[in-house]
Order: structure tokens, then C-alpha cells, then sequence
């Protein structure tokens, strides 16, 4: 054998031995981990993206090709990363129902165990990156997924997991990301964060967490995207000053009620929109050099917004819409080069547009109705008395600034309450006090209305809520009807339904399906309102219900093709068929001049009530 030949051969033997004498428990571990991800797609009843761990296939799992939906690799022979994307949505199209069961076709089913599934995924000790998602996992998450201690990113969004985040994760020190969005977590932010020393992306989003921020988010130093909208967070913005890495701080859609703190100069998308934040816009956010996207609409904001932040050079989106901003932007202002989308409708704005926010040109889109600007007879505008009583509004308003929609929609709230304040007069006959020190009768009463009111308590806005609580009546359940349900009870809007026209639109006259007569006041919008914002100031004005005022059944919404624009808004209501507000309380004021019970300065009194009942009440406007 010629010697090239005889070397290769010894070769060979040594590479035979070596491998032969190799511990046979190397390819027992990688029985292992196959053994323990078939067994998670058993407990997760067999998605069809998993098909392809089917026993029968005989591959090995490691070496089967990644997919968009589902994917693992493997370092060495241990499972390192494992992504599983199924497709049960989590939230429901029409309501949020899940009540802590299964639900079939969203879950899975009664026999899964959330416990015995994360006790199979902790023997997988290897793991660095977990992504299950849409999968219909159901339960508490439990506290032993912590044993999964070299895990980096965890992802569990679009899921069934309710209750808090376990504590124990604190002691995941490698978790990088953490993302448990769309779920139905029903506890407080988690207060340990700051022990997960290298946490860059928190996001618990469309969540149903409740209660404050805790201050110890503020030394979580590695934060560089924090994202928590979607959830019932109350209470105020924690300190975030000291984040020097975050550059993400999304926390729309809450219930955050302080005023604007001091936050990181690193921030390049700052999201805090339908909230109900107060004070001024802070000088601070007008120095965030990096920022390129802001939104602060639908909140309390007051004073004039700061001049600095239409010129940061790298913002591209600012919305500053539905707050109640005043005071008039400087002529000369300029604008950022970056500048594409500029929104500060329906709010107390005065005076004439800067140029560089004009309407003219084509180089951004830029909305700013509902405002008081001088010269601008292609959008709505309010007169100067709207702006100028708004402007010196306190801390007790709570005016959103809603432009034409809410002043629609707020129309009808004064007529309602007007109808309560009707009630209390008529029940008193001699009222008790009148606003400003003046009696509205000429000799005060002990009160005997039915339910309990003062005067002093319908003069106050702030006490509304608790007004509206008092009410003992059993009262129809507010819902969503459809339109085709209105065209029948309407006969197709027929002349014969119609009961007249005002400034709020066109009323008809209906009966519904089970022989119940309606009033349906039909709105047509004359700009475009996304069905979000809009149902969410419906849901406030659904919540104005009291057996001695009209009762708002629901609404019906006719939206455009694309379900993201409203053409009209039909708000149905009970039926009364007692005449109009205007001839009952002129015919009773009337009646009690004559009588002598209701005297001049009386009658007088009773007109400056009046007028400064519908000012007050312009917060809910």
C-alpha cells in the first residue's frame, strides 16, 4: 500500500476510535430536548405550524428550516432560541369578554395546564430567546418560568395570561426584552423592574393593569423602549429624567392624570395622547433634540404651546390636538425642515396662523380647526368669546377642547342637564338658595325633591358624577345599534318620522323591533374623526344617565370603507312625547311670573343661572 494511502487509513482508525469512544450521552441530551419540544407541541393540541415535529419525520429538529411562523436553532445540541407565532387573536372584534375561562376557538381548551406547560419549557435550561405568540395559552403566568435563567428575550404577547407579572422574574439577570402585550394582566405595573440590571424593552401593552406608576421604573438606567398604552395606569408620570438610553415612551390610552415631568433628552418617540394630563407644556420637551415623533393630544394641556417645539430639527409628527391650549403662535415661528404632520385642532388657539403652518403649502399636512384663528374661512372656527372664556379655565375644568364633534355632542349633554335643572325647579317650587347669594323664589323652602339635589350642587361640575349616581330608576342598558335596525324603525327615515331640525341635526321618530318608541338624532360630520376618539367621547356621554333625564340608549355609527373615518353618528333616545325643553320651561316660568310665585329679580336670576349653568358645564364640552 503505498504510504499517502497507509496515513489516511491510520487516519481513519484514530477518528473511528475517538468517535467510538465518545460518551453516549451527548446524543442522549439531544433525544432529550426532542423528547421535551414534542411534548410542548402536544400540550399546545397540535398547532399545524408544529407539523413539521411530527415524531414520524425522524429529523432532527435543529436542522429543520426556519419558517416566519415557527422556528428553533440549537447551540451545540440544547435548544437556544424557540419562536412559535400561532394564530388565535386574543382580543375579540366586538367586546372584551374574557372572564378568566376558555373560550372555544380563542383558548385552548379546559384540560390545558399553563403550569405543567411552563414546567416543560423550564427543562429547556438552554434557552435564550422564547417567542410565543397567538397561541391561545390561557392562565396565570406562573412564577417558575424564572428557572429559565439564561433567557434574554421573553415575548408571551397575544395570549390569555391574567393576574400580576410573578415577581420571580426578577431573577432572570440576562433578560434583555420583555413583552407581554395583549394579554390580560389585571394587577399594577410591577414594582421590581429595576432589579433586572439589563432590561432595555418593557412593553405590557392592551393589558388591563391598573393603579400608579411605581418610581422605580425611573432607575430601571438600561430602559430604552417603554411602552404601556392600552391600560387603566392612573396617577402620575414617574421621574424618567435619569433614563439616559430611552428613546420609546409610549403611555397613550391610560388614565395618567399629572402634569408633564422632566423626561430624558435621548427620547425620539414621546406617545402620551387620550389621558388626562394637566398644566403646561413643559420648555424641557421643546430641548429634546432628538425627538421625531410627539403626541399629546386628547389630554387637560393648557397655556401657550412652546414656540421651540415646531422647529426641533428632527420632528416630523406633532399632535397637540383636543387639549386646551390658548394664547396665539408667533407669526415669524418657524418650523423644523423634518416637520410632515402638525395637529393643534380643537383647542383655544387665537389669533393668525404662522406662515410656515399654513394650509398653502404642500410640504406638511396641517390641521387646526376648532380654534379661534383669525382669516380662516375654509375651516371651523369658534368665535373669540369661546376661546377667551376656555382660556382662563382652572385646574377643576376638565374641557377637552373637542372642537365640532364635541360641541355637537356637548349641545345635547346641556340640554340634558338643563332637563335636570328643570326637574329640580319644578319639584322645589321654592329653591333653597340661589347661585350667587340670589333666592330664585321669593321665600326659601326645605328641600323636598326626590333626590336630594342643592343648588349648590348643580352648579358645580365637579360634582356631576356623583349627581348622575344618585338617580334610583332602573334604566334601559346603553348599546350599539345598527343602522339597518334604524332604517326600519324610521321606514327608511320616511317624512313621516321626521320631528324637526336644530343646530344639532335632524330628529326623527322611530319604533324599535319590540314596539319601544325612540328619538334618533342624526349628526353629519363635516370633518373626519377616527372611530377611536370617537367612541371614546360617546362612552362619556353614554355615562350621563339619571331617571330624571332623558335616557341616551345608544348610538349607531355609519362609518367610511376604510373603518377608520365617520360619515355620521345617530344617537338614539327615549321618546318624550311632552313637547320640546323650550315651550315646558317657558310655560312654567310663565305660569309662576303670573302666580306671583317667581318675582322680577327672581325671574332675572333665574335667566343668569341659566346662562352661567351651560359655562360651567362647557367641561364636558
Amino acid at each position: 500500500m503505498p504510504r499517502p494511502l497507509r496515513t489516511a487509513a491510520a487516519a481513519l482508525c484514530v477518528c473511528v476510535v475517538v468517535l467510538s469512544a465518545m460518551p453516549r450521552g451527548t446524543q442522549q441530551l439531544q433525544s432529550s430536548q426532542t423528547q421535551l419540544l414534542r411534548q410542548l407541541r402536544k400540550q399546545l393540541e397540535y398547532p399545524k405550524i408544529l407539523d413539521p415535529w411530527n415524531a414520524t419525520t425522524g429529523q432532527d429538529l435543529c436542522f429543520l428550516p426556519s419558517a416566519p411562523l415557527a422556528s428553533l436553532s440549537c447551540d451545540g445540541n440544547s435548544v437556544a432560541e424557540l419562536k412559535i407565532v400561532g394564530d388565535k387573536p386574543s382580543r375579540p372584534a366586538a367586546a372584551d369578554d374574557f372572564d378568566g375561562r376558555p373560550i372555544p376557538g380563542r383558548t385552548l381548551s379546559e384540560g390545558f395546564s399553563v403550569d405543567s406547560f411552563v414546567t416543560t419549557l423550564a427543562r429547556l435550561s438552554s434557552l435564550k430567546v422564547l417567542i410565543l405568540v397567538s397561541l391561545g395559552i390561557w392562565g396565570p403566568l406562573p412564577d417558575k418560568i424564572h428557572r429559565l435563567h439564561s433567557l434574554q428575550v421573553l415575548d408571551l404577547s397575544s395570549n390569555f395570561f391574567f393576574g400580576a407579572v410573578p415577581p420571580k422574574l426578577s431573577a432572570m439577570a440576562q433578560l434583555h426584552t420583555l413583552s407581554l402585550d395583549a394579554n390580560y394582566l389585571n394587577a399594577t405595573v410591577p414594582a421590581w423592574l429595576d432589579r433586572l440590571p439589563g432590561l432595555a424593552v418593557l412593553s405590557l401593552q392592551r393589558n388591563r393593569l391598573a393603579g400608579p406608576l411605581p418610581d422605580s421604573i425611573g432607575r430601571c438606567a438600561s430602559l430604552t423602549d417603554l411602552s404601556l398604552s392600552g391600560n387603566r395606569i392612573s396617577g402620575r408620570i414617574p421621574g424618567l429624567a435619569g433614563l439616559s438610553r430611552l428613546e420609546v415612551l409610549d403611555a397613550r390610552d391610560n388614565e395618567l392624570d399629572s402634569e408633564l415631568p422632566a423626561l430624558p433628552r435621548g427620547l425620539v418617540t414621546l406617545l402620551l395622547s387620550n389621558n388626562s394630563l394637566r398644566g403646561a407644556i413643559p420648555d424641557g420637551i421643546a430641548q429634546l433634540r432628538r425627538l421625531q415623533h410627539l403626541d399629546l393630544s386628547f389630554n387637560l394641556l393648557q397655556g401657550s404651546p412652546p414656540e421651540a417645539l415646531f422647529s426641533l430639527p428632527n420632528v416630523s409628527y406633532l399632535n397637540l390636538a383636543s387639549n386646551m391650549l390658548g394664547g396665539s403662535l408667533p407669526a415669524g415661528m418657524a418650523c423644523g425642515g423634518q416637520l410632515g404632520f402638525v395637529d393643534v385642532s380643537n383647542n383655544r388657539l387665537s389669533g393668525a396662523l404662522p406662515s410656515c403652518l399654513s394650509s398653502k403649502s404642500s410640504k406638511r399636512a396641517v390641521r387646526f380647526g376648532g380654534n379661534c384663528l383669525a382669516n380662516d374661512p375654509q375651516h371651523q372656527q369658534h368665535e373669540p368669546e369661546y376661546c377667551e372664556a376656555g382660556g382662563a379655565g382652572g385646574e377643576g375644568s376638565r374641557s377637552g377642547g373637542m372642537g365640532l364633534m364635541l360641541a355637537v355632542i356637548g349641545g345635547i349633554v346641556v340640554v340634558s342637564l338643563l332637563v335636570l335643572l328643570a326637574f329640580v325647579i319644578l319639584c322645589r317650587r321654592k329653591v333653597q338658595r340661589a347661585m350667587a347669594g340670589q333666592h330664585l323664589l321669593s321665600k326659601p323652602l326645605p328641600d323636598s325633591s326626590a333626590s336630594g339635589f342643592s343648588s349648590e350642587l348643580l352648579m358645580s361640575a365637579r360634582y356631576i358624577s356623583q349627581a348622575v349616581k344618585l338617580g334610583t330608576q332602573v334604566l334601559p342598558t346603553y348599546r350599539v345599534f345598527s343602522l339597518e335596525e334604524l332604517r326600519e324603525a324610521t321606514k327608511d327615515f320616511d317624512k313621516s318620522s321626521f320631528l324637526g331640525e336644530g343646530s344639532v341635526g335632524k330628529l326623527y321618530k322611530g319604533r324599535l323591533e319590540n314596539g319601544i318608541f325612540v328619538a334618533i338624532r342624526c349628526l353629519e360630520l363635516y370633518k373626519r374623526y377616527s372611530i377611536r376618539n370617537l367612541k371614546l367621547r360617546l362612552d362619556l356621554l353614554s355615562k350621563l344617565r339619571h331617571s330624571h333625564l332623558v335616557c341616551l340608549l345608544g348610538h349607531c355609527i355609519d362609518a367610511a370603507s376604510n373603518d377608520s373615518d365617520v360619515n355620521m353618528v345617530f344617537l338614539i333616545y327615549e321618546y318624550v312625547p311632552n313637547g320640546n325643553l323650550r315651550a315646558h320651561l317657558s310655560s312654567t316660568v310663565l305660569r309662576g311670573f303670573l302666580s306671583g310665585q317667581i318675582d322680577w329679580q327672581s325671574l332675572q336670576a333665574l335667566q343668569r343661572q341659566c346662562t352661567f349653568f351651560i359655562q360651567e358645564f362647557s367641561w364636558f364640552l
